[in-house]
């Protein structure tokens, strides 16, 4: 097989196959069956492809594949002869049919549809997300695994649980009713914003950024405001994510490497975005006690209204990160709060606040609490502990830029740390 074809391949499998997964089980009702009609149809495009070439269309090629192997498969099945009939009847109208709902206020969006429909209550509130986020959106275990700040194998038991669950209870597969939408909306956004986490800082890989999963996820939270404009965090995880994606382009240099913020050219941000964005912000902080979201989402704007960093109101960066610690408490938000803190007030202040946090379970493998802490020690010209943070951070680095920018860093304090006195002592 010649190479191009095999990485065409990889490239449409990130990109398709959510999409055509969630579609097929729009289609079908059934999660094992569209999973299975999806993998038939990649082991195809690895057998035709590099024979016949890539198709123009090639995620349009895989779904009629797909379609085509889930129908053989109904058709070998006698338990599924009612509902291949049925099929039968639908054949020729259009596949991709509009959401009857959609008219009248409900979801036009078959993937965002299927979203709601993995927030079932019967399933665990980590094991809706985990299933959600590896087969409809077709983020890896691994992936799933960093959103939850676990290890890849509970990530993978929380996915076979929830679709163990889904065959065992037979889950159907429909659009929940308006007011079951409430109930699962919260479960909703956290896909989506795990969705733009991952699209933001990839978790491995050659690039720091994704962009199709961020714009995807923008894509969604748009689709959703149009449809909840009064859910004030469905505003503020927009404008969330908007304020941060406006500075994706000042996020990586010309070599591909990290930029961190305080570096970053600030005339290449997104400045329709950043209007955009805090324009939501007001909305998504008025009426009421602020959501998680929300907070967020002001703690963004506060960065694009400074010109620099130094000029940025960091006192009140902190004392948001404490709100949002009386609302979802985490060691996570505690990290951040304590990296405000040192640009406010020393990084003697923020390295104190650090400390403490260092016997957090959900931090002792999250990269960017050592790389925090080296940091600041690094700062405080403590290059030796400096160093032997940063080596902890590398060891946890997913992605290339991460690991390079990490390497960097722990050159430069090599160089600098005082070389080892020798042992003099007599033997």
């Amino acid at each position: 097989m010649s190479r191009r074809p095999a990485l065409s391949l990889e490239a449409v499998f990130r990109e398709e196959y959510g999409q055509l997964l969630a579609t097929l089980v729009g289609r079908f009702g059934d999660l094992a069956l569209a999973e299975d009609a999806t993998s038939d149809a990649m082991e195809a495009a690895l057998s035709r492809w590099p024979v016949d070439g890539v198709p123009s269309k090639p995620g349009a090629w895989l779904l009629t594949t797909a379609r085509r192997r889930a129908v053989d498969r109904l058709r070998r099945d006698q338990a599924y002869a009612a509902k291949l009939a049925l099929l039968q009847v639908e054949q020729d109208r259009t596949f991709l049919s509009p959401n009857p709902e959609s008219a009248d206020g409900g979801l036009p969006d078959e993937r965002l549809q299927l979203f709601f429909t993995c927030a079932h209550p019967a399933l665990a509130p980590d094991d809706r997300i985990a299933i959600t986020l590896r087969c409809l959106v077709g983020m890896t275990t691994t992936e799933v695994a960093r959103a939850f700040l676990i290890p890849s194998s509970t990530a993978g038991q929380r996915i076979s649980r929830a679709k163990n669950k889904i065959r065992v209870a037979r889950i159907p597969f429909r659009v929940p009713d308006r007011h079951e939408m409430a109930q699962r909306l919260p479960g909703v956004l956290q896909v989506v914003c795990s969705i733009f986490t991952e699209g933001y800082s990839a978790s491995s890989g050659e690039n720091l950024l994704r962009t199709d999963l961020a714009e995807e996820a923008i894509r969604l939270g748009r689709i959703l405001h149009g449809l909840l404009p009064a859910e004030r965090e469905v505003t503020g995880l927009l404008s969330l994510m908007l304020c941060t994606h406006a500075r994706r382009s000042a996020r990586a240099g010309k070599d591909g490497e990290i930029v961190m913020l305080e570096e970053q050219d600030r005339r290449l941000w997104d400045r329709e975005m950043i209007d955009e964005g805090c324009a939501l912000v007001i909305v998504a902080l008025t009426g009421g006690s602020p959501g998680p979201y929300g907070v967020q989402a002001a703690i963004a704007a506060l960065h694009h209204e400074a010109t620099d960093a130094e000029s940025t109101d960091w006192p009140q960066i902190a004392e948001l990160y404490g709100v949002l610690e009386t609302i979802t408490p985490s060691p996570i938000v505690s990290l951040n709060k304590a990296a405000a803190i040192a640009m406010s007030d020393g990084p003697s202040a923020g390295l104190e606040v650090m400390e403490a946090l260092s016997t957090e379970p959900l931090l002792q493998n999250y990269y960017p609490y050592p790389a925090a802490r080296a940091d600041l020690l690094a700062r405080l010209e403590r290059w030796s502990e400096a160093a032997r943070w940063f080596e902890c951070a590398l060891g946890l680095a997913g992605s290339e830029p991460e690991k390079r920018y990490v390497q960097r860093r722990l050159a430069a304090c090599y160089r600098n740390a005082p070389p080892t006195p020798k042992d003099t002592s007599e033997f």
